[in-house]
C-alpha cells in the first residue's frame, strides 16, 4: 500500500478492467487489429509484461486514448514499485 492506501496499479488490469472487459473484449479481439502477439497481450493482462512505447502507441489508436495515457500508467506503476522496494529498507 501507498502512503494514500492505494497499490501501485500495472497498466495491464488498467486495460482489462477499464476497457477490454467493458468493450467485451478478448484477448484475441485486441491481439489482431493491433498486430501484437497474442501471448504478449495475454502476458500484459496478466500484469507480467510492461509497456513500451510501441505497443502504447498500438492500444492508444485501437482504444481511442493516446500513448502518453498508457506510458504514463507504466511510468507511475514503476516509481510506486520503486518507492515500496525503498521503504522497506
Amino acid at each position: 500500500m501507498d502512503r494514500n492506501g492505494m497499490r501501485p496499479i500495472h497498466p495491464g488490469e488498467v486495460l482489462n478492467k477499464e476497457f477490454m472487459e467493458p468493450l467485451g473484449m478478448t484477448v484475441m479481439d485486441l491481439a489482431m487489429p493491433t498486430n501484437w502477439p497474442e501471448s504478449e497481450i495475454e502476458k500484459l493482462v496478466k500484469c507480467q509484461l510492461r509497456i513500451c512505447a510501441d505497443l502504447a502507441i498500438s492500444l492508444a489508436i485501437h482504444l481511442n486514448t493516446t500513448p502518453e495515457f498508457w506510458m504514463n500508467l507504466q511510468s507511475t506503476y514503476d516509481l510506486r514499485r520503486a518507492q515500496f522496494r525503498h521503504a522497506g529498507l
